[in-house]
């Protein structure tokens, strides 16, 4: 690491109290010799007083500051605030919902400096809650936070949870901003990044979900994920699994069969999916069944 490494640690966060990853983050900042930093919390337009009033203890730690918008901007222009907000030469972004695993977590990514983008992956707990579909729909997708497989597809496995990169990097490259709901922003990022040459680096050096949404909220999210998709497909082609996958049963003339099913069974399987059991194999054929009827739609 330069002796004179200066870094910004970009919070986004809505509706999300985060002081404790904030005093995670700066206690282990103001370790490092040689390190200028500082810890900057984006609120996009958070509507709970609660939330904010926590969130308000950001400004008494040193090096510590949180931005309230006033409006809600969406999740790729907050980060694009952050980053023309930031001081540093480099950004490090981590999610408000995430927590800090590793005591060594910033001196790990201080020491991958270099021309690439860094990825660090995320981790779970292993005591979740098996009866929480968030949970158990991650720790299904876990086996591919592995460092080696993420590096097999470094642009696909990307993930906006827990990166590092050059300020310049970001302001050339910016979060498309017409992506102001749940959901994929993150992709297109990466597919930005390949198409501009500017490579990723995956390490392992995961931060850790501290809090999963109950069943119904996660559920409501991936709705709306499922509209950015529709949205956005014809940018996403390639990129997305899920498209990939009905493109496909549409071209074997067997997309009906699903839609038909999710008209029938759709609103019973949600409701199981957001009850005490859900499975991820539910999860899954529900998630496909509402893209395919929604492309019908529209």
């Amino acid at each position: 690491m330069s002796n004179h490494c200066t870094l910004s640690i970009l919070i986004p966060t809505y509706n999300d109290v985060c002081i404790d990853l904030v005093k995670s983050l700066q206690q282990q900042a103001c370790m490092i010799e040689g390190l200028s930093y500082e810890v900057l919390v984006g609120d996009d337009g958070s509507s709970n007083a609660s939330v904010l009033s926590a969130n308000s203890m950001v400004n008494t730690l040193p090096q510590c500051r949180l931005i309230e918008r006033g409006k809600n901007v969406g999740r790729a222009a907050i980060r694009n605030f952050l980053a023309r907000e930031a001081r540093g030469e480099w950004l490090l972004y981590v999610d408000s919902h995430m927590s800090v695993v590793r005591d060594n977590y910033l001196s790990t990514y201080l020491s991958h400096i270099g021309d690439k983008l860094v990825y660090g992956g995320y981790s779970l707990p292993l005591d979740g809650n098996r009866h929480n579909l968030r949970y158990i729909y991650e720790r299904s997708c876990i086996a591919g936070q592995d460092v080696r497989l993420r590096q097999h597809s470094p642009y696909a496995n990307f993930h906006t949870s827990n990166f590092m990169v050059r300020r310049e990097t970001m302001l050339a490259h910016p979060f498309d901003e017409r992506f102001r709901r749940y959901g994929y922003e993150d992709v297109l990022f990466g597919k930005t990044l390949r198409e501009a040459g500017v490579g990723i680096l995956h390490i392992d050096n995961p931060v850790g979900f501290s809090r999963f949404e109950d069943n119904d909220r996660f559920l409501t999210k991936t709705e709306e994920g499922l509209e950015t998709l529709w949205v956005f497909r014809e940018e996403l082609r390639g990129f997305s699994r899920l498209l990939s996958v009905s493109e496909r049963l549409e071209r074997w003339h067997i997309a009906w069969v699903f839609r038909l099913a999710h008209k029938v069974m759709g609103a019973a399987l949600r409701r199981h999916l957001a009850g005490n059991h859900p499975t991820v194999a539910g999860f899954k054929v529900y998630r496909l069944g509402a893209f395919l009827v929604k492309g019908m739609k529209g």
